[in-house]
């Protein structure tokens, strides 16, 4: 079955795009796009509802805090993800609440595990990027969704690029959950993974 989810069709949405553009390489750009069309799609299968705007926001936005200029010397890079995000969707006029939003479900993609009920869209980005980075659970998105996804928005050299921004995050801040990470593997994980085959 050939995917069916819409991009927002939003100034916000079309905004947190251009904000990422701006700052992004072209192969975490691409990341970024396929980690909505992840989420979205994996919802939408599973019959859970969220808000497609702020998922989308979320997923353009989530590795902000890998990118040099917005890189924290001393806060994890999905803390600092989070808190640009808040300061754009200030900016974009979203309420206090959806500003706390957005930074929550940047830094909980980052979790192990996100309740689907206490935060449908935290939960789904949480999944879409462990697929995208380290090829999780594959098997849960159909192979013509896969395979549409890939065509779409292109690897283009992901698995390095984050292997080495990884690995940078956890030199510099090892107590960090991208510290764990590079401790527990994610390297060999990340060059592993099925969608670069």
């Amino acid at each position: 079955m050939p995917l069916v989810v819409l991009v927002p069709d939003s100034a916000v949405a079309r905004a947190a795009r251009a904000v990422t553009a701006a700052f992004s390489s072209p192969s975490l750009l691409a990341h970024c796009d396929r980690s909505y069309l992840w989420a979205a799609e994996y919802g939408r299968a599973r019959g859970i509802g969220f808000d497609a705007e702020l998922l989308y926001v979320a997923a353009m936005l989530h590795d902000l805090g890998l990118v040099p200029v917005f890189d924290s010397v001393t806060e994890p890079f999905e803390e600092a993800g989070g808190a640009v995000a808040w300061a754009f969707a200030a900016g974009a006029g979203w309420d206090p609440d959806r500003r706390r939003r957005v930074s929550e479900v940047i830094v909980r993609h980052m979790w192990p595990e996100v309740d689907v009920d206490a935060d449908p869209e935290g939960h789904l980005l949480e999944l879409a990027t462990g697929l995208d980075v380290s090829g999780r659970r594959p098997e849960d998105w159909p192979a013509d969704v896969r395979t549409e996804v890939l065509a779409r928005h292109p690897r283009l050299g992901l698995a390095e690029e984050f292997v080495g921004c990884f690995t940078a995050q956890a030199r510099r801040k090892p107590d960090s959950l991208a510290g764990q990470f590079v401790a527990g593997g994610f390297a060999e994980r990340v060059r592993a993974n099925p969608l670069d085959r």
